[in-house]
């Protein structure tokens, strides 16, 4: 009910705004609608230690209606959405969630500043730090104020608050339910030169509340970015943060994120060759002390493979940290078909294994990923996709599968349909 509550208010304003007297300025509103099932098939492999090791068959669905309202000084967006889940735990269907994935107000400041107040999806530079996280049906916002500058220089900064989500649904459907900071302060400046670089800084810092005391919190600040060189033919970057602050024990952080990656396309064919390295902890950190690395509130399979082996940092690497060479080759069959190939090679930067056991080492497995993408016709997307790991015994480790000598694989096939109901314009 509070949803349709703010969605009520949101209509509300909009048609008090529309029963101003006309201008000369362009009003518009624009209402999409998008359904997307998807069908899932895993095997052999775990998300959590918690997960059954049982082939698993399952369908979600994802309605959602976006709603945009576009004048000369605002902008009001509404995407309210519903998650349905398909015959997971036994029943035929049930309601995972009903929530709004955005609902802000964009007032414009001038002729370069706006500020966007309300829920609001956060996608970031290439997506690894912060992500709307379109693959989950859910996807993934944040509650806050944002302020935007767009000029030659792009930067806007943003405060975004958590509270007390409401539990009549699953969690794991809502947009933000997920998170556990309390407040999040985060700074992000792009800038593009003359001379084919283009720089990219991310700075952020997110407070928690201590678990165990009252009116206590600690705060983790990430600072970095990325520096992209464009050319001809070659396409170059290096990411790059460091971590700092603490954690939920109090354990100093002290921890660092790199990922290089060069890029070409020859003949319609792209390839991308790239790795991440995600710091992790030797045996003998001293106490105190951690040196992993956590993504913060990015996606994981668009580098780390579609099987989401690691998402849950530094939980699904044993604290261990993580290196993964990466090779994407993306092929445009046609121009209603294309294909994506994807291989990575997972090592944890520590052996997960105790010292002298014969496990010890850093080896831990293959993951190869192929993707098609048919568009038959406008608004109407197919993808399919099929993955497979070749697993070492570390994983089992890790608890990641539940035995190595068997082929953990994953498929799926989702289709999405987004046609727009209206488009309105007003002089």
């Amino acid at each position: 009910m509070r949803y349709l509550k703010l969605l009520g208010w949101f209509l509300l304003l909009f048609f008090r705004v529309q029963a101003q007297s006309a201008d000369s300025v362009n009003r518009e509103l624009t209402v999409d609608f998008e359904v997307r099932p998807r069908t899932e098939y895993r095997d052999n492999f775990m998300w959590t230690p918690a997960d059954s090791v049982m082939p698993r068959l399952y369908v979600t669905q994802r309605n959602r209606l976006s709603i945009t309202y576009r004048h000369k000084w605002l902008k009001l967006h509404a995407s309210p959405q519903e998650i349905h889940v398909w015959r997971e735990t036994g029943k035929f269907s049930r309601v995972g969630s009903i929530n709004a994935f955005e609902l802000y107000a964009e007032p414009a400041i001038g002729k370069n500043w706006s500020v966007r107040i309300g829920r609001q999806a956060l996608s970031l530079d290439n997506g690894r730090l912060f992500s709307a996280a379109p693959w989950s049906q859910q996807s993934r916002a944040h509650e806050g104020v944002r302020i935007f500058y767009n000029g030659k220089l792009s930067t806007d900064l943003m405060v975004a608050f958590t509270r007390p989500y409401g539990t009549t649904f699953d969690a794991a459907y809502s947009s933000v339910a997920s998170h556990q900071y309390k407040m999040l302060v985060l700074h992000h400046l792009k800038y593009k030169f003359k001379n084919s670089w283009t720089l990219t800084t991310i700075n952020a810092m997110d407070v928690f509340e201590k678990p165990d005391a009252e009116a206590q919190h600690y705060h983790r600040i990430t600072n970095g970015g990325r520096i992209e060189y464009a050319y001809g033919w070659l396409y170059s970057t290096m990411n790059a943060y460091y971590q700092y602050g603490r954690t939920a024990t109090m354990k100093r952080i002290g921890a660092y994120y790199i990922q290089p990656e060069v890029s070409t396309t020859v003949a319609g064919t792209t390839f991308r060759l790239g790795a991440e390295i995600l710091s992790g902890n030797k045996s003998s950190i001293p106490t105190g002390k951690t040196h992993s690395f956590v993504p913060l509130y990015g996606v994981a399979w668009k580098f780390m493979g579609n099987m989401n082996l690691f998402t849950r940092f530094p939980t699904d690497v044993g604290d261990k940290g993580l290196v993964n060479p990466y090779l994407f080759v993306i092929r445009q069959m046609s121009k209603k078909l294309s294909l994506r190939a994807d291989a990575h090679l997972f090592y944890s930067q520590f052996s997960p294994a105790k010292e002298n056991d014969r496990l010890e080492g850093t080896y831990l497995g293959f993951e190869s990923d192929l993707s098609l993408n048919y568009k038959s016709v406008r608004n109407l997307e197919i993808i399919y996709g099929f993955s497979f790991t070749i697993a070492n015994e570390r994983m089992e480790l890790l608890q990641k599968v539940p035995d190595a000598g068997k082929t953990p694989i994953w498929s799926y096939l989702m289709i999405s349909y987004a046609p727009r109901l209206l488009k309105w314009k007003r002089k």
